[in-house]
């Protein structure tokens, strides 16, 4: 989506960031999720001058804040400029070619703005309103777990329903409805801790709730988290570190969320995914014998809580 000011004919999405004929030497990027992060890194590591400008307190909306913290830091070691509060109120082009956008701290010069500030169901020609469809406010089609609407004939899966847009999740979805209505056996969808990944430079890994979520539905948790450098860049020198935390109802020592910037993140996420959808524990955390040396470990020797969140 790109909103209407001034100028924003200039702009480009992700869609065109892969046609450009050359690569601009400076970029501004609008906006603050994936997409915004994740090119971020990939234009960075290309070679050019990245800023990014994102009008909330912290990119990453609806991640743990400490992750949201710790990324904001590691991409800022990169040389990313990352500009929060910030809005973009019109882009000028000037007669060089230069692109001018007005933000909130001032003017950026650059070669390319790329606006990163959502996508919404692109559901408003398919007459979905005159078949009595329910829309929510974005358009996206409301759902039960089944992925019916309310018309008991359509279905709606994958980035159409406004829910998840998640690759993996669409795939589940889509074979659950064919399950249903082909296979003889009503099949729901379970999206509860549902592991996801940014691949931004580092990349962040997380399933499940955040510590500000998992106070507000459960009450009281127990963090455990660590900061620190990995083991190979004692040698390398390089300073860039990697966080890891976990969340835990205090009631049930349940372990509720898992969450990790730093180099393979994804890949060790999807393994505490299995168990933190089995119903892992702390103390069965605790029990296990790490590998080392690995940063994967680090999060079997998380003994000591920091303050626990408390509602």
């Amino acid at each position: 989506m790109k909103p209407a000011i001034p100028g924003i004919e200039h702009a480009i999405t992700s869609n065109e960031a892969f046609e450009l004929p050359e690569l601009p030497k400076r970029i501004l990027i609008v906006g603050g999720g994936y997409v915004a992060v994740e090119f971020a890194g990939i234009f960075k590591g290309l070679g050019s001058e990245v800023a990014v400008s994102y009008r909330g307190d912290q990119i990453l909306k609806r991640f743990d804040d400490d992750v949201r913290r710790h990324l904001h830091d590691e991409m800022s070691k990169k040389g990313v400029r990352i500009l929060l509060k910030s809005t973009v109120s019109s882009i000028a082009r000037r007669a060089d070619g230069t692109l001018e956008a007005n933000a909130s701290g001032g003017k950026i010069e650059c070669g390319a703005v790329m606006y990163a500030t959502g996508r919404k169901p692109n559901t408003a020609r398919l007459g979905l309103a005159e078949l009595g469809v329910e829309l929510d406010d974005a358009g996206g089609v409301v759902v039960d777990r089944f992925c019916r609407s309310n018309v008991p004939n359509i279905y709606a899966v994958g980035d159409v329903t406004n829910r998840l847009a998640l690759t993996p999740v669409a795939i589940r979805e889509g074979a659950a409805v064919a399950m249903t209505l082909f296979g003889g056996v009503e099949t729901p969808v379970d999206l509860d801790d549902v592991p996801s990944a940014v691949f931004s430079q580092p990349p962040v890994g997380t399933v499940g709730l955040s510590e500000a979520r998992a106070v507000e539905k459960l009450g009281q948790v127990d963090i455990y988290k660590t900061n620190f450098r990995p083991l190979r860049h004692t040698l390398s020198g390089r300073d860039e570190r990697t966080f890891m935390k976990l969340v835990v109802d205090t009631a049930t020592q349940r372990v509720v969320g898992a969450h990790m910037v730093g180099a393979d993140a994804p890949e060790i996420i999807q393994g505490i995914a299995i168990a933190v959808k089995a119903g892992l524990t702390k103390a069965q955390v605790d029990a296990t014998v790490g590998i080392h040396p690995t940063a994967a470990e680090e999060f079997l020797t998380l003994r000591e809580k920091t303050a626990g969140g408390l509602k």
